[in-house]
């Protein structure tokens, strides 16, 4: 026969407990932390079961027990736990999460469960120990709930009724923390290299420059050549390099703090860096910390990264000009000194400021159609016969000016802007020549300047061919002309590869201002080439300088040897042409000749001094389409 006082006591803890649970599911959805959350459910809980004391266990990554919450557990017992690892003897809380099962313990004293972990609650008179898994909706183990006796017993009805609501609340709490830190994570972090994200870096530096002093230094840092990994050897190989490069800057930087805010871009905020000599020494460590080779399935890959920088209150007071500044240095470190450092200097806003602008105007001009070729004549410096023409692209500007790529050489630097260059000079060009050939004019060769970017893209043999097939120009009228520095700069062999496939379509190549760039005359071996032109600087000093006499002469003998053709630029008095006469170099080009003239102008000289097809078996090829 159950007692009147004990249902009263019954009824009231099921009343007390079903406000427990109210009141901690409210608080969840509230958002509050889950460290008090689950420290008022276990003051909660030992007020409707007098005699026990209660405590949270969750277990981490590593799979080692971290306490939660028990706020009337002494401070050692929850200390004798902490960081150990979950087995099948470690107390009640360890051993009940690692079987996923209540573990009872009616002694600590004599139970072998607590071998070793028993003196602290002993020593505060604690006997016994129940606790319980709290098992995720996924069937983890992510934690347990315990209740603590000072006398040597097990839970009665009532406290095991408790345990029961309890640890689904606990499970509740704990999963929705999981959920909120892993958003927190995606949203403040980067997936793949573990670092912060832009965002985070974006609420960083607002908050170092909201407030004096600014004594932190600003790093932004970019991988090099990131695309051609991904290229060649896959985007999981473009993913390696990154975690690889993300670790690595992290291990030097110590204390400070690296972002990943970009496919390819980090940042790194240096707190207490005032002098430029302090962002040069951790600059230059994170660079010697790149070259070890990382392995990605059998393949070695060599990192490397361009870093620029800017000094708080210096090189700005506020986010966005510190920012900028960073970014202008890294601009041109990228452009000057790849794989290096550049900080910031006042210059370099002007010039970028300048670029930016210049920049938007050929991106105007490119979507207007204002790119237009103008022609240069190169001759037999012997019969003044015209025996090609070289295309150079012009700006008009919208109030009808037309400016020389001198101009806008800046733009060409961004990538895009030069592969978009190309590609409408390159349409112009075949518009013109299919216009000529319909006219009836005679014309040998056309040429056309390319860049880097137009072979990093890989599809500059396809572009050509399409341009030239929808004009109905047969290929073989055209030569392209890439420079020294676009053959060294980038993958040689691709470069080259390249080259050979235009080659095999009849179209030639030429080796634009020879000798001032990177190349020497033994690289000349290297170069799948079919023509050389002479820079104009060797043909200016060469009357008055003997050097450059020997060298423009040791260039046209090596070539005639090589079987390749040789073009002057720059002939400007009848001096010079006597002499490259002598010297053995049958063509050239300049304003001894003709400036760079319209397509309708051109044309009519052509008609005029062109050399006739018959006399063609005996011409050198014509010349190259440069943006200079």
């Amino acid at each position: 026969m159950v007692r009147p006082g004990f249902q009263m006591r019954v009824m009231r803890a099921a009343k007390r407990l079903q406000h427990l649970q109210n009141e901690t599911l409210e608080a969840i959805a509230q958002g509050e932390a889950l460290h008090a959350i689950m420290n008022r459910l276990c003051l909660r809980v030992e007020a409707i079961a007098p005699g026990v004391t209660c405590s949270v266990v969750t277990v981490d990554a590593q799979h080692c027990l971290q306490p939660l919450a028990g706020p009337s557990l002494p401070a050692d017992c929850a200390a004798a736990i902490s960081g150990v690892p979950i087995g099948p003897a470690v107390g009640s809380c360890g051993t009940a999460i690692f079987r996923g099962a209540p573990v009872g313990v009616s002694d600590i004293a004599t139970d072998p469960l607590w071998n070793g972990v028993a003196q602290g609650c002993l020593a505060h008179g604690l006997r016994a120990c129940w606790s319980s898994p709290i098992n995720a909706r996924d069937g983890r183990v992510i934690g347990s709930f315990a209740f603590y006796y000072d006398q040597p017993r097990g839970p009665n009805d009532l406290e095991r009724q408790i345990v029961a609501t309890c640890v689904h609340l606990c499970a509740i709490a704990i999963e929705h923390e999981e959920v909120q830190s892993r958003n927190l994570r995606l949203a403040y972090y980067d997936t793949l290299t573990g670092l912060p994200n832009r965002v985070s870096f974006n609420d960083a530096i607002m908050r170092a420059t909201s407030a004096p002093p600014l004594d932190y230094g600003l790093m932004l840092i970019d991988i090099d050549h990131l695309k051609t990994v991904n290229d060649t050897m896959g985007h999981a190989a473009g993913d390696a390099l990154i975690a690889a490069v993300g670790t690595r800057i992290q291990s030097v930087i110590g204390e400070a703090t690296a972002f990943r805010i970009g496919g390819d871009e980090f940042a790194v905020l240096l707190p207490q860096s005032t002098r430029a000599v302090q962002m040069r020494m951790v600059a230059a460590a994170i660079i010697a910390a790149m070259p070890a080779v990382l392995d990605h399935e059998g393949h070695g890959i060599i990192p490397s990264v361009t870093i620029g920088a800017a000094l708080g209150g210096e090189d700005g007071h506020d986010s966005v000009t510190l920012r900028q500044n960073a970014d202008f240095a890294l601009y041109h470190a990228k452009e000057t000194k790849r794989g290096g450092y550049v900080r910031f200097k006042q210059g370099l806003r002007t010039s970028m400021t300048r670029r930016l602008q210049t920049r938007r105007d050929v991106d105007l001009a490119l979507t207007d159609g204002r790119l237009v070729p103008y022609y240069q004549p190169v001759v037999r410096i012997d019969t003044n016969e015209i025996v090609g023409i070289e295309a150079l692209a012009r700006m008009r500007l919208p109030d009808g000016r037309i400016v020389s790529a001198s101009e806008f050489q800046e733009a060409m630097l961004d990538p895009k802007v030069a592969h978009r260059i190309t590609g409408q000079m390159l349409g112009a060009v075949a518009t013109d020549m299919a216009a000529w050939q319909r006219a009836g004019i005679h014309f040998q060769h056309v040429g056309l300047n390319v860049t880097s970017a137009d072979f990093e893209k890989g599809d500059l043999v396809q572009r050509i061919v399409k341009a030239m097939d929808r004009a109905g120009v047969a290929p073989k009228h055209l030569v392209i002309e890439i420079t020294e520095r676009v053959f060294m700069g980038g993958r040689k062999d691709g470069v080259a590869r390249t080259i050979e496939a235009l080659r095999e379509r009849g179209i030639r190549v030429a080796l634009d201002d020879f000798g001032t760039g990177f190349a020497s005359l033994t690289h000349l071996l290297d170069f799948p080439v079919n023509i050389i032109k002479i820079d104009r600087s060797f043909i200016a000093a060469a009357q008055s300088s003997a050097k450059s006499s020997v060298i423009v002469e040791a260039m046209v003998v090596i070539a005639n040897r090589l079987g390749m053709k040789i073009i002057a630029e720059g002939i400007e008095t009848p001096e010079q042409a006597q002499w490259l006469q002598v010297m053995g170099c049958r063509l050239g080009q300049g304003y001894l000749y003709a400036q760079a003239m319209p397509a309708g102008i051109v044309s009519g000289l052509i008609q005029r001094f062109g050399q006739k097809a018959d006399s063609e078996t005996q011409a050198q090829p014509g010349p190259v389409a440069t943006a200079a």
